[in-house]
């Protein structure tokens, strides 16, 4: 794949994750917005809202994406801009593998605590993923450009 399929996939899964996060903290202000997604029982937003586990560490997990998704979107650019500079690279890596891991818990808590799952988390958790996915594939160019750097130069001595 190219680079720009890798950022494309940052930016996209960054982007939409966000509107989902936003959507998100908007059904807390409109109960109307969680029946929207309430299929049934399990698939339900509205069952999870009134579980009363819907936050992390004491802040609302829709804050978590939020907050996760500019920064996502904020260190993309940054590391689209500083291409030889591989740190955004990575920190865009370790910021993305964060995410996956904290929804992968989050997910946990919806089926197993809870048992459901929200439909609109769970398009968060996915955008998320397809960031990481770029994000892996961004860090695997710059790695690989850093060796191909530092062995053309030790060559060269």
């Amino acid at each position: 794949m190219r680079t720009r399929t890798f950022r494309s996939l940052v930016y996209f899964g960054g982007g939409f994750g966000l509107i989902a996060s936003f959507y998100a903290a908007a059904e807390i202000v409109d109960a109307e917005l969680s029946k929207a997604c309430s299929f049934n029982q399990y698939f339900s937003c509205a069952t999870i809202l009134e579980s009363g586990k819907t936050t992390t560490l004491g802040i609302p997990d829709y804050a978590w994406g939020i907050v996760g998704f500019v920064a996502i979107l904020v260190l993309g650019v940054l590391a689209e801009q500083r291409r030889r500079d591989a740190r955004f690279t990575y920190l865009l890596l370790g910021l993305t593998t964060a995410g996956v891991a904290l929804s992968l818990y989050l997910l946990y808590i919806e089926v197993v605590e809870i048992g459901g799952i929200c439909p609109v988390c769970v398009t968060a958790y996915f955008f998320g993923w397809l960031a990481w996915g770029g994000a892996i594939g961004l860090a695997l160019r710059a790695y690989r450009r850093e060796h191909r750097a530092s062995d053309g130069a030790g060559t060269a001595a």
